[in-house]
Formats: C-alpha cells, sequence, structure tokens
C-alpha cells in the first residue's frame, strides 16, 4: 500500500487524482471502517489510516472516507470549534479546495462559498493567486493551505491575499513549516524534479518555510497568531484523530484598511 500511494501521488497529476478519487473513496471507505481512529470530518472510524508521502510515507496519515490528511482534520476540528466559519453567515474564498472539505463547505447554507484555483477541477473560478479577479475586500474568510511553496512569488501572491480579504476577516495559511530552521530555504533557479525533492521536499516546491514565514505575512499586513491546536488534545485523541502534535495553524487577520 505504501508503495502504491507513493507511485500514485508522484506520477500522476493531481486534477485526475481528484477525477478518480471519486470512484475509488467509496470503496476505501467501507474497507477500512473499524474502530481504532476516528475522521472528525465525517465522523466515521476506522481500523486504520492509509500511509502518505511524496519521499517519506506517514502511517495513519489519510482518512479512507474524506481523503483528509493530519492538518486536514486538525483545521477542521479548529474551525468548528473555535470560529464564526459554520455559525455565521459570511463569504468565502477557498484557494485550491481541498476534496476532504469542498462537498460540505459548497453546502453550508451560511457560507457564500468562491473556490479558486489555477488547474483544479473543484475551482470555480480559475486563475493566477498574484492577480486575482476579485475586488479589495470581498471575502470575510479565506483558506490557502499548502500554496505559497509552490508559488515563486509568495510576496504577491500574499498581499493579493491581504487584498480581497475584507477588513475584520480572517485567512488561514498554512505552509510545510521546518519548526527548526530560522530561515526560509528557497532558490528559484533550481527546477530539477529530483533536486527539489532534495531540497524541498516536493518536486513540484520552490521552497521550506522557516520560522520566518510569520514575519513574511507580516511585512503585507497580516496581524497573526500561531495556534498549535492539537495542544488542547491529550495523546489518546491526538492519535485517535490521527492528528500531529505540533501543528502550527496560522491564523491571520486583517485588521486595518490599507
Amino acid at each position: 500500500m505504501k508503495q502504491l500511494v507513493k507511485f500514485l501521488i508522484n506520477t500522476v497529476p493531481r486534477p485526475y487524482l481528484i477525477w478518480w478519487s471519486n470512484f475509488f473513496s467509496p470503496i476505501l471507505d467501507i474497507y477500512f471502517r473499524g474502530t481504532k481512529f476516528i475522521d472528525p470530518i465525517n465522523g466515521k472510524s476506522y481500523r486504520k489510516f492509509l500511509p502518505y508521502g511524496y519521499v517519506r510515507q506517514r502511517e495513519n496519515a489519510l482518512s479512507p472516507g474524506t481523503l483528509s490528511l493530519e492538518r486536514h482534520r486538525l483545521l477542521w476540528l479548529f474551525l468548528k470549534n473555535e470560529t464564526i466559519f459554520f455559525k455565521e453567515e459570511i463569504k468565502v474564498l477557498h484557494i485550491a479546495p481541498e476534496q476532504s472539505f469542498y462537498n460540505i463547505f459548497k453546502k453550508q447554507k451560511n457560507i457564500d462559498y468562491t473556490t479558486f484555483d489555477l488547474n483544479s477541477p473543484l475551482a470555480s473560478i480559475k486563475g493566477d493567486i498574484c492577480n486575482m479577479p476579485f475586488k479589495d475586500n470581498s471575502f470575510d474568510f479565506l483558506l490557502c493551505n499548502h500554496v505559497l511553496e509552490h508559488i515563486e512569488d509568495d510576496h504577491k501572491a500574499m498581499s493579493e491575499i491581504y487584498r480581497v480579504l475584507n477588513i475584520g476577516g480572517t485567512a488561514i495559511l498554512q505552509v510545510p513549516l521546518n519548526q527548526n530552521s530560522k530561515n526560509t530555504l528557497e532558490d528559484n533557479s533550481i527546477t530539477d524534479k529530483k533536486e527539489r525533492i532534495e531540497k524541498f521536499g516536493q518536486y513540484d516546491h520552490v521552497r521550506l518555510y522557516g520560522m520566518d514565514y510569520f514575519e513574511r505575512l507580516k511585512k503585507v499586513g497580516f496581524e497573526l497568531e500561531q495556534v498549535k491546536y492539537a495542544s488542547n488534545y491529550n495523546k489518546k485523541d491526538i492519535k485517535k484523530f490521527g492528528i500531529i502534535e505540533n501543528e502550527i495553524i496560522p491564523l491571520c487577520k486583517k485588521l486595518i484598511k490599507n
């Protein structure tokens, strides 16, 4: 199973993976039912989660039912328990929408839901994150997770996110983060896939963020909080939900007008 998952995610383009998963996910959902793990997104229990990773496979990472990873399940718990996301009428922009969330968010009656991406089949509007076709202050809540590490001009992308977010709005901008490094590792001249994997952890990444990531967000205007939400759960629940203990959710706020 490990080698199969690794082969698929490293060789099959993501739009095709999304399309195929619509057929295979219901089968996996039934086959892996059990009692050891719980996916908080769909509330179902499984005997195991699937391995996942472009280079090194993480055990019990991918939920068979929602195809969520650890970061998705942690974000779900945070959105549900700590934010207005499911409680108030809001306009939401979801950049590179995760399949784990897409159908649920689209059906929420309190959410005016717009999806945006360059290539994703789940995007209702296609375009470049560095030049988005939205007016200033358009959205109350914005999700853009594991996207910025793909973008050469991440400052421009962050500035665009800040621009379209409404005053008083919230953006969650997760990225792969090396918490042991102060500085971001990046080199736009590296285009070889193997070298990118070696340096940045994935063939289509152009950097690996260090802890200076949060300063980059502040430079475009965000007020932010580094939320380690898994600390609200004991070790038994962390294992049961399949979340990562030290995962940081970057909670960004636009509090002042440009």
